[in-house]
């Protein structure tokens, strides 16, 4: 027992010598750049990520980003996040910067985490994948496109309804429900996979890996990230059956090349004329699947959210919806024009994403040294840009805690201030798409609901998204007609 003892105390002398070391060395490396933003790096290994997590986790993820612009500088300050010496850039002025020199000063960077769930990033750098993407996208996901998908998206939703809200007990959790609508959604129209019966469980493979990925990248058994991994491969395994199928549909004149985003990667061939890999499809697939539906069943569930808490906004989107419903005949789906009638709606939901933002932020790195607010950024440093540091700045947006859909009438809100979508080269490809299909989302729910809350004081948990603790259980009041 001594002895076990005696080992213990070496062990953790060891570990605090090593870690006193890793600051002097981290520490000297720092004094040797001039001019870095102000800030610290924290502990040695985790740096200030678990405060950045814990934020989140508290339901506040903008307290990170304001404490340290009061602490240190409205502009930029540095820190430590995942391991890796970060500055992070604030304001318009910091969206602006990172948006606009787009692989000219920065590129886009994932954690390591990122690229263990998705090996096949690992074989491209991020600028190949990202011209991959914008070559594979337009087609399917520019607004002419999209006026095609409405139908299908009416369609889906009304079934979605029947199953899961009417006849049912008055009483739902909302945000299982958002995330089923928007991930039946997606794999209809990305993979034209239509089985109610196979995709709750593809839907929940598909939750483990959202919540995973961005976690701390501890692979044990029972961790966050060790069930995104094995979510991943499940799930990669399924689509590439899917894609198995799917070329012998091809071959058959079954399918078409330009039925859906799979079967057009089945098809393209690149410079070379090579055709992607299965895994390479597979991995792509699985980010647009998660892109497509995850980020938008947040703004779905926070817009009931808000919808149930202010009875005044909930009148005028219901007022809205029912002249376009009552200007359809009977049966009749809702198409491009209905779309353009929502204005009060889609500033709604603008302004849900701007309290309640579905992505925190991004990251990029540095691909040369760089002066940025007076202060140096290193080549091989990493950036962050957060939506928190404009959605809830008052000089940016006044009041920024009352709701006001208004913000989003006439021009809207000054440039590189309201980011829920990114900005840039970046910028979400998705962006209408999701506008669709939330639009849609709410003129079927309002013309057949209104509700209440059921915990008024519910607890919202950032992780990488906000969700609420409870999933948002509320009381359905169908109207009667």
């Amino acid at each position: 027992m001594e002895l076990f003892f005696l080992y213990l105390l070496v062990g953790f002398t060891l570990l605090v010598c090593l870690s006193l070391q890793i600051l002097f060395y981290r520490d000297r490396f720092l004094l040797s750049v001039p001019n870095l933003p102000p800030g610290t790096t924290g502990w040695p290994f985790v740096g200030e990520t678990l405060e950045f997590l814990s934020t989140g986790w508290k339901g506040q993820p903008q307290t990170f980003i304001f404490d340290r612009i009061t602490k240190y500088t409205s502009d930029c300050f540095r820190t430590n996040i995942l391991n890796q010496n970060m500055a992070v850039l604030c304001g318009p002025g910091g969206n602006k910067f990172l948006f606009t020199n787009e692989n000219k000063l920065v590129t886009a960077w994932w954690p390591d985490s990122v690229n263990k769930v998705f090996p096949s990033s690992l074989q491209t750098n991020s600028n190949q994948e990202a011209k991959k993407m914008r070559k594979l996208l337009p087609q399917f996901l520019k607004p002419e496109a999209l006026q095609r998908y409405i139908g299908i998206m009416d369609t889906v939703a009304q079934t979605h309804f029947a199953s899961g809200w009417e006849n049912k007990d008055d009483v739902v959790l909302v945000f299982p429900l958002a995330k089923s609508y928007t991930f039946w959604l997606a794999c209809r129209l990305f993979i034209n996979v239509d089985d109610p019966d196979h995709i709750p469980g593809f839907a929940e493979q598909f939750h483990h890996l959202a919540t995973g990925i961005m976690s701390i990248p501890i692979d044990f058994p029972g961790t966050p990230f060790n069930k995104a991994i094995k979510a991943a491969k499940f799930i990669r395994r399924e689509l590439m059956k899917i894609s198995k199928q799917r070329k012998i549909e091809l071959a058959e004149n079954k399918a078409t090349a330009t039925q859906d985003i799979l079967s057009h990667m089945l098809t393209v061939t690149d410079e070379d004329g090579q055709f992607m890999n299965d895994l390479d499809i597979a991995d792509k697939i699985m980010g647009l699947l998660i892109g497509g539906h995850d980020t938008a069943s947040a703004a779905i569930t926070f817009i009931i959210k808000y919808l149930a808490e202010l009875p005044h906004v909930y009148d005028a989107v219901y007022k809205e919806q029912m002249e376009i419903a009552k200007s359809k005949a009977r049966g009749e789906l809702l198409n491009w024009n209905d779309i353009q009638k929502m204005k009060y709606s889609w500033n709604v939901a603008c302004e849900v994403m701007r309290l309640a933002p579905p992505l925190q932020g991004g990251f990029r790195e540095a691909i040369t040294d760089f002066m940025y607010a007076g202060f140096t950024i290193p080549k091989g440093w990493k950036l962050y840009w957060s939506v928190h540091s404009t959605h809830r700045d008052p000089r940016c947006f006044p009041e920024p805690e009352k709701f006001d859909p208004t913000r989003f009438e006439g021009n809207g809100p000054a440039p590189y201030t309201y980011i829920p979508f990114g900005g840039g080269p970046r910028m979400c490809p998705g962006k209408e798409y999701a506008r669709l299909e939330i639009l849609v989302f709410m003129h079927n729910l309002v013309k057949r609901f209104k509700w209440e809350k059921l915990l008024p004081d519910e607890k919202i948990i950032v992780n990488p998204m906000p969700v609420p603790e409870k999933l948002l259980p509320v009381r359905l009041i169908p109207h009667t007609m």
